[in-house]
């Protein structure tokens, strides 16, 4: 399988270099996606068909900060600098954490923050507004959830490329094991669409150690269904852990499973 990855992914992913999880995942579904025939359609593939969901972007061109507030208003009433509502599919959503402290604490230790993962999944509630920068301008955007896969990947964004080098967030994503509810995150129309909008955690990727390539290494949270057993895969060596265990490390990659709706009793005539 690892000389496959090499061929098809034209050498972008090699057995002797450490790759980016995400990179590869998102490659990885994608070509299995196309080399089981599927196209633009969500049920055309095994893989869209299991993590596929849907967004709805709104997004509004902000004006340059040097204007003085006449010209700004009358930006804003052109059409370029209206909001505009663009529908796009998902494998998986990504998860802005927030910025780590710049100063350390009294006994000169980096202070690390936690953070719950509701707190960061509310980029999805349609309501939240972020900016988002480039060279030339600014865009406020929010993020509505429409459809909710099966099974949920979510990508906490650790790090973060500059010139120069590579920063990693070491923020600490307090997150259940079990019954994590979005239906908070879904407007009503989408939440009646859905009768079940609870997941349990299946896989969680990790990573430890420096940002740069090759110094950090990646472990692996996997559950055993058939026994309800945790264990941790770190290349070869398996051993189980405790679930207490899993939340306390620094979760980059997640996989939920939305929980099946229990069918309603049916009605029983009286004899």
């Amino acid at each position: 399988m690892l000389q496959s990855v090499v061929l098809c992914s034209k050498k972008k992913f090699q057995i002797t270099e450490q790759g980016d999880p995400i990179a590869f995942l998102s490659w990885f579904l994608n070509a299995l996606h196309v080399a089981l025939g599927g196209n633009a359609s969500r049920r055309s593939s095994i893989i869209y068909k299991t993590f596929r969901g849907k967004l709805v972007v709104f997004s509004r061109k902000m004006p340059p900060v040097e204007m003085d507030e006449h010209q700004k208003q009358a930006l804003m009433m052109t059409d370029e600098y209206q909001e505009k509502v663009e529908t796009s599919p998902f494998l998986y959503l990504t998860l802005d954490l927030p910025p780590p402290p710049l100063f350390k604490d009294e006994f000169r230790e980096n202070i690390i923050p936690q953070v719950p993962l509701y707190n960061i999944l509310a980029k999805f509630n349609g309501v939240l507004e972020k900016e988002y920068k480039t060279y030339k301008d600014s865009t406020m955007k929010r993020f509505e959830i429409r459809e909710l896969p099966p099974y949920l990947i979510l990508y906490i964004r650790r790090f973060t490329k500059n010139t120069f080098y590579i920063e990693k967030n070491p923020t600490i994503v307090n997150f259940p094991i079990r019954n994590i509810d979005l239906s908070e995150y879904l407007c009503p129309e989408v939440k009646a669409a859905h009768k079940e909008a609870c997941y349990d955690l299946l896989a969680n990727i990790v990573h430890d150690g420096e940002p740069a390539s090759g110094k950090g290494t990646y472990r692996v949270h996997i559950l055993h269904k058939g026994t309800g057993k945790w264990f941790e895969l770190q290349d070869l060596h398996v051993i189980e852990i405790l679930p207490q265990m899993i939340t306390l490390s620094e979760a980059y990659i997640q996989i939920y499973e939305r929980r099946k709706s229990e069918p309603e009793p049916s009605a029983t005539k009286k004899d």
